[in-house]
């Protein structure tokens, strides 16, 4: 299985993508606001504020046939399905979830703007560029004013995270060890550890998956 991954997920994690064919690179673009004011008889002065969300972009094609030299996997998605499956989620004014495997870029996004194109040479491939901006939902925080007439903001109170992993596995149909560890581990980068546990059963290919088959989940 590749280290390098790149997934597009929508926020439930219920429709999933993953790119076929890895992008030669990702932008990343972090910058902070900052505003110049001039001050009398002092001059210019620089006022530095927040962090702006970061920015991804890359590039890429979704190939119409399989080639073992640089795809990541071997049942492809139709090229055209593909673009209409990301069309769609753009459509829903939703964030989708960003995740890029063996990096820190990973969370919510989303997409800013998604070019497509066939190219002469190249029919049925469909080469695109892609850029998403990182995603922060607000939070509003209940504000309680006292007898002195000060507010005060009431902090809710957090539940400790009680969700234990299971004992076991049941492979489903299109299921990855990264997406299992993702669903019972709450991290798909330890798609390792699952397999270490069940290299016995499932063989020398960590993408060789059995609908139906039983994995041990490490605790």
């Amino acid at each position: 299985m590749a280290e390098l991954q790149f997934w597009l997920k929508t926020a439930d994690e219920k429709e999933w993508l993953q790119l076929p064919v890895n992008p030669e690179q990702v932008s990343v673009r972090s910058s902070y606001g900052y505003e110049d004011v001039q001050v009398t008889q002092l001059g210019e002065y620089t006022i530095i504020g927040e962090p702006s969300l970061k920015e991804y972009s890359f590039g890429s094609f979704f190939p119409r046939d399989y080639h073992p030299g640089y795809c990541e996997y071997e049942n492809l998605p139709p090229p055209w399905e593909a673009v209409e499956r990301i069309e769609l989620w753009m459509a829903t004014r939703k964030p989708i979830r960003l995740d890029i495997t063996g990096t820190a870029i990973k969370g919510l996004t989303t997409i800013r703007s998604f070019q497509y194109s066939e190219r002469a040479g190249n029919p049925g491939d469909v080469y695109y560029e892609l850029e998403l901006k990182a995603y922060k939902s607000v939070e509003f925080r209940e504000v309680e004013t006292s007898g002195s007439g000060k507010a005060m903001v009431i902090a809710e109170e957090k539940r400790p995270e009680l969700r234990t992993p299971p004992a076991s596995y049941i492979v489903v149909p299109g299921d990855t060890l990264w997406k299992i560890a993702q669903r019972t581990l709450g991290n798909g980068d330890r798609w390792r550890e699952v397999y270490t546990a069940n290299q016995a059963a499932i063989g020398k290919d960590p993408n060789r998956l059995i609908p139906g088959q039983k994995l041990v989940i490490p605790a």
